[in-house]
């Protein structure tokens, strides 16, 4: 038995590579040309993962355990430290994010209003050859 593929199934070759949004596919060329953003993106990827959570679950109960033999005061500013530029790589990250959107949401109004003209052409033009073939059957 045979699978048959409807004529309206989009079909893709599977060699070829998936293409991304052009908006996707902008920022990340943007994105690769500022190391301080790779940076960014990088730091950001390891705060927002568990490995980042259970490595500070050992250095810190290790700290507190061994190293210290009273760690809050310095514990606390480290904490507050990183507490400070975490947030700001979070905010870093939702900047991105909007910006992201934004174009993306510029690209699909453009593409919207692009097949909405085409749309009204075609329109007009099966009202013309509608008009013209019935003018010519009715006489």
């Amino acid at each position: 038995m045979t699978a048959s593929v409807s004529p309206m199934a989009p079909t893709s070759p599977p060699d070829r590579p998936q293409e991304h949004h052009p908006a996707i596919a902008k920022q990340r060329a943007q994105r690769a040309q500022n190391l301080q953003l790779r940076i960014a993106d990088v730091i950001t990827s390891f705060a927002g993962s568990m490995t980042f959570v259970y490595l500070h679950t050992v250095l810190f109960t290790v700290w507190m355990l061994v190293v210290e033999p009273n760690p809050w005061p310095k514990l606390t500013l480290i904490v507050s430290l990183e507490a400070i530029f975490l947030s700001t790589f979070v905010m870093i990250g939702q900047n991105r994010a909007a910006a992201f959107q934004q174009a993306k949401a510029d690209h699909d109004f453009n593409e919207q209003e692009l097949e909405l003209k085409t749309n009204t052409e075609l329109t007009r033009a099966i009202h013309a050859m509608t008009t013209e073939l019935h003018s010519r059957l009715v006489t």
